[in-house]
């Protein structure tokens, strides 16, 4: 039985928000508390209040604010000796860095987050300190190193009854088993995933599930009108939190689902779409993918010569090679061979 979804990141006097409040509302709310805490000399509640107004920040992309008030968070909470909250602190600034495609600072980071939430006793900090490392190796292609502590979190998160950090980890696994190919199996982990986060109101959880399920459905089955309308139901649930990256996945899938359909004018234009909302929050990894469906798309409309199809997919191959996305990477490799294009060396 899970229990009504919860955000611990929100914390102090703003423990009352929900995980769906708008992150706008997140951020004034957090903001006002940040003040009033600095003025009343309190480093606790300042610390907390700095969290939350990081964790909006780096939700609606303004990533050099999210950087400062994570960084203030860490400061705050170091001076008071609050350890908890220097692990707080620290598992945002290493979500940051994986948003920013900086995955071995993101590991470092998320690493010494881990090992602050088990001194300060903090259980969920410690689990989403450890939870943030495993998706870092997932999001890097390293199943085989990650797969067993998603398997664990899932576990511990399903014993304690915690819906979000349960649809997490579902989440994780399904997109392993999906990038593997089991796409049955995937299929089944998001549907769960959906169904958890519906019923316990995690509508951030819901919109990526959709958006898992909108991808197998496609890929697997063929169907991209149920894609488009599965991706139409995330949507709505992204804009009304103002999920920035979130959303920006989301079009870039749209984008997947039309190419995959032989709709390349309609997926490029998307992709497009995709690139520009990437670039404002500055989301390396999403540009990448979404610059990578660009060129396929004008490769198949017959808009960009085979030889600079060929320069662009070496050119992503040396910018995903730099980030460590290993999966991504091989994507890059199939591309070439989908489009019968030769193996460039990658431009470094």
């Amino acid at each position: 039985m899970f229990s009504k979804a919860l955000a611990p990141e929100y914390q102090g006097a703003l423990s009352a928000l929900s995980v769906n409040s708008s992150l706008t509302d997140v951020l004034d709310a957090a903001t006002e508390q940040m003040t009033a805490a600095q003025r009343a000399g309190d480093a606790h509640e300042t610390a907390r209040a700095a969290l939350a107004v990081a964790e909006a920040h780096r939700r609606l992309g303004h990533v050099a604010a999210a950087d400062r008030a994570w960084k203030s968070s860490y400061r705050t909470a170091r001076s008071a000796g609050d350890v908890p909250a220097m692990a707080w602190a620290l598992w945002s600034g290493g979500t940051l860095a994986r948003q920013r495609g900086a995955l071995t600072l993101a590991f470092r980071l998320l690493r010494y987050a881990a090992d602050l939430g088990k001194r300060g006793g903090d259980v969920v900090a410690h689990g989403y300190s450890l939870a943030g490392l495993a998706e870092t190796g997932r999001i890097q292609g390293d199943y085989e190193a990650v797969g067993a502590l998603h398997d664990e979190l899932l576990a511990e998160a399903r014993a304690r009854g915690e819906a979000r950090h349960t649809v997490w980890a579902l989440e994780g696994i399904a997109q392993m088993h999906r990038n593997s190919g089991r796409y049955d199996t995937a299929y089944e982990l998001f549907e769960e995933a959906a169904g958890i986060a519906a019923a316990a109101d995690d509508r951030r959880g819901h919109a990526w599930a959709l958006r898992g399920l909108a991808d197998i459905v496609s890929v697997r089955d063929g169907d991209a009108a149920r894609a488009l309308e599965l991706l139409g139901r995330a949507e709505a649930g992204c804009r009304e939190m103002n999920l920035s990256s979130a959303l920006a996945y989301n079009h870039k899938m749209r984008g997947n689902v039309l190419y995959r359909a032989g709709r390349y004018a309609e997926a490029l234009e998307t992709y497009e779409q995709a690139l520009a909302e990437f670039r404002e929050i500055d989301e390396p990894r999403g540009q990448a993918l979404s610059r990578l469906g660009a060129v396929k798309a004008r490769a198949r409309l017959g808009v960009a010569d085979p030889a600079r199809t060929a320069a662009e997919l070496a050119e992503l191959g040396g910018v995903l090679d730099r980030m460590g996305l290993r999966h991504a990477r091989a994507m890059v490799d199939k591309a070439h061979a989908e489009l019968g294009l030769p193996i460039e060396e990658p431009r470094r």
